[in-house]
């Protein structure tokens, strides 16, 4: 079977109040334009005057600028000029980097953009030619999905005479294979002495349980920064062990499965 795939520059149209407006043209929507987390998205504008012919933008900076549903700015570029005055002549281009939209969730954005040039004097490009100057971008998460927030760990319960341990935490068996690697990150207050990773292929959590040792990680107090430790292995569920009362001491431990 043939799958086509497509790979296609993502154009944008934009008008500059360069020479002042006409009132024939009157186009009843401009193009929404989709970026995809985890993956750099290029966006190429094309500057027009309201006749529709390209403007030359080789002596202006390009700026980009996008909002939230809250109107906060989280992202902002300058664009690259790509006007050669042949058949480049008004485009410019944005990259939107994996970076910019890490901490973005899925959502619609608003963007703007304008022109500065030698003297920072600044022309507004409008994505209609009836003034409107913001265009829409949606954001997607449905490409590269995102990874799983990490489980935190913030209590231990004295389960012996000076035995201390978490809750059972799901280790995620069906979504990782023979090689599975998780990854524990210890936040500690001068704590010291050893916390060890335990798990159990126990299908359910029970008081009967039967745990091994899996890892152990040994703090000496004088730690600054969280403690990562990493370890293999498919089991259903893990938790941690201290013979150290960890109260005030360990903050809180994260898990990445």
């Amino acid at each position: 079977m043939l799958i086509p795939r497509y790979l296609v520059n993502n154009k944008i149209t934009l008008v500059a109040n360069g020479e002042g407006f006409v009132t024939e043209y009157r186009p009843v929507y401009q193009k929404q334009i989709e970026v995809f987390k985890g993956i750099d998205n290029t966006l190429e504008f094309r500057v027009l005057n309201a006749d529709q012919k390209p403007l030359n933008i080789q002596n202006f900076t390009p700026k980009f600028m996008a909002f939230d549903e809250n109107n906060k700015l989280v992202i902002e570029h300058d664009g690259t000029v790509l006007d050669d005055s042949s058949d480049t002549r008004g485009k410019f281009k944005v990259v939107i980097t994996e970076n910019d939209l890490l901490n973005v969730p899925a959502q619609f954005l608003t963007y703007n953009t304008f022109l500065v040039d030698s003297a920072n004097t600044k022309t507004l490009t409008y994505a209609y030619s009836h003034f409107d100057a913001n265009g829409i971008i949606k954001v997607s998460k449905d490409a590269f999905p995102s990874p799983a927030d990490s489980v935190s760990v913030t209590t231990f319960t004295e389960t012996a005479d000076d035995i201390w341990t978490t809750e059972g935490i799901n280790a995620e068996p069906a979504i990782n294979g023979n090689e599975a690697l998780h990854t524990a990150a210890f936040y500690t207050d001068s704590y010291v002495g050893d916390v060890v990773i335990q798990a159990t292929l126990d299908n359910q959590l029970t008081s009967t349980n039967n745990w091994a040792d899996i890892a152990t990680v040994t703090l000496t107090g004088t730690e600054t920064e969280p403690v990562p430790q990493n370890y293999t292995g498919v089991f259903s569920y893990v938790r941690f062990k201290t013979t150290t009362d960890p109260a005030n001491k360990i903050t809180k431990i994260l898990v990445r499965n």
